[in-house]
């Protein structure tokens, strides 16, 4: 169980890579197979962004997250 916990606390966030806000949520639209709290985790990046176009990625994220899951 502790081998569990510690593989979900080291996995990577989206966050931490080189590709813009907006790239990560073009990503995150494509990919239904994304979980939740990753999601959860590009938002709070977008909350804190204070571009003009974080507006935009906003609705378009929540838009994602309130999608049904794929059957």
């Amino acid at each position: 169980m502790r081998d569990r916990i510690m593989q979900t606390t080291a996995e990577p966030t989206l966050i931490a890579t080189n590709k813009s806000l907006q790239q990560q949520v073009a990503e995150a639209l494509r990919n239904q197979a994304l979980p939740i709290s990753k999601l959860l985790r590009l938002m709070w990046a977008i909350e804190a962004e204070t571009s003009p176009l974080s507006e935009s990625l906003r609705v378009q994220l929540r838009a994602r997250i309130g999608a049904p899951l794929a059957s």
